[in-house]
C-alpha cells in the first residue's frame, strides 16, 4: 500500500491551502484516515481524523480553520486548510488505518508535504 501525497507549498499568512492523499495498493477496509504534522524541533501531531463513519475529530489548533474529507471509493484523504498562520507551518503527514482480513489493524503514512506559511 502506498500513500501519495500532495497539495503542500508555499502560504501568505491568512491564505489556504489544500493538501491530498490518495492510497494504492490492496487494501481489505479502511478505517480511519488522517493528517498529522510535524513542525521542526517538536513530535509529530494530530491535526485532524475522520473515521470511517464520518465522525471527525480536530487539534484545537485548527478548529474552525481546517476541515477533513475522504472520498471512500477513491481511498483519499482531503484537508482544507484556511485562515493559515505562521504557526502551521510544517510536513504535513496522511495516515491510513487498514482493517486487515485476519483482524486487527496496520497503519499506513505518506511522505509528507510541506507547508509553509510565510508572515
Amino acid at each position: 500500500v502506498q500513500l501519495q501525497a500532495s497539495g503542500g507549498g508555499l502560504v501568505q499568512a491568512g491564505g489556504s491551502l489544500r493538501l491530498s492523499c490518495a492510497a494504492s495498493g490492496r487494501i481489505f477496509s479502511v478505517n480511519g484516515m488522517g493528517w498529522y504534522r510535524q513542525a521542526p524541533g517538536k513530535q509529530r501531531e494530530l491535526v485532524a481524523r475522520v473515521s470511517s463513519g464520518g465522525s471527525t475529530v480536530y487539534a484545537d489548533s485548527v478548529k474552525g480553520r481546517f476541515t477533513i474529507a475522504r472520498d471512500n471509493a477513491k481511498i483519499t484523504v482531503y484537508l482544507q486548510m484556511t485562515s493559515l498562520k505562521p504557526e502551521d507551518t510544517a510536513v504535513y503527514y496522511c495516515n491510513v488505518e487498514e482493517r486487515r482480513l485476519g483482524g486487527g489493524y496496520l497503519n499506513h503514512w505518506g511522505q509528507g508535504t510541506l507547508v509553509t506559511v510565510s508572515s
